[in-house]
C-alpha cells in the first residue's frame, strides 16, 4: 500500500471547492434540525384526563435522542469551524472517524425513537400495552416530527461520513495488480 504525498496546494485541487462547500452546508443544515429535534421534543407533553401526563423525559429513547441532537449540532458547529482550520484539514482522518461517530449514534438514535413510535401507535397487546395515539394524539404527533427531523439531520451525517471518508482515503493510490498474478489467474 503505498501513500501519495500531497503538497498544500495540490491538496485544494483534489478536493473541489464544491465539495468543500457542500460538506459545510451540510454540517450548518444539521444545527437547525438538531436544535429544531431537541425543542420538539423537549416541549412534547400531552395531559390525558383518564391516563394522566406523558412527557418526553418518561421515554428513556427520546431522551436518548435529545442527547444525540445536541451531540450533533454542538459537533457540527466545531466540524464546521475547524474545516477552516488548515493545519486541521489537512487531518482527513478526524473528521473520517468523528463522522463515522456521530452518523452511528444518530442511526442508533433513529432507531430507538422508532421503536418507540411504533410502541405508543400500535401497542404491543402481548406484553398488554394498549395504543397511546388514540388518547395522546398530540404527543404521537410531535414525536412524529421529531422523527422525521431527526432523520434528515441523519441523512446529512451520512452523506458527511461519505465525504470524509472519500478525503481520508483519497490520499492512498489503488492496490497495484502485479502482472504476473494476472496470468496466473486465467488458468
Amino acid at each position: 500500500m503505498r501513500i501519495r504525498i500531497i503538497d498544500e496546494s495540490e491538496s485544494g485541487k483534489n478536493h473541489l471547492p464544491v465539495l468543500k462547500l457542500f460538506d459545510l452546508s451540510l454540517r450548518l443544515c444539521s444545527v437547525p434540525l438538531s436544535v429544531a429535534t431537541i425543542w420538539i421534543t423537549v416541549t412534547n407533553k400531552q395531559d390525558n384526563n383518564s391516563y394522566g401526563m406523558l412527557k418526553y423525559n418518561n421515554l428513556s429513547g427520546l431522551k436518548y435522542m435529545v442527547f444525540v441532537s445536541a451531540l450533533c449540532a454542538c459537533y457540527a458547529l466545531v466540524a464546521a469551524a475547524c474545516s477552516w482550520v488548515r493545519y486541521l484539514v489537512s487531518k482527513a482522518w478526524i473528521f473520517f472517524v468523528s463522522d463515522q461517530i456521530v452518523a452511528y449514534l444518530t442511526i442508533t438514535s433513529v432507531a430507538a425513537v422508532m421503536e418507540i413510535y411504533y410502541l405508543i401507535y400500535n401497542g404491543a397487546k402481548e406484553d398488554s400495552w394498549s395504543e397511546a395515539c388514540s388518547s395522546y394524539g398530540r404527543f404521537c404527533g410531535k414525536v412524529k416530527l421529531a422523527l422525521i427531523l431527526h432523520v434528515i439531520t441523519f441523512c446529512c451525517f451520512f452523506v458527511l461520513a461519505v465525504i470524509s471518508a472519500f478525503r481520508a482515503f483519497s490520499v492512498f493510490d489503488p492496490p497495484s495488480v502485479n502482472s504476473q498474478e494476472m496470468q496466473g489467474d486465467g488458468d
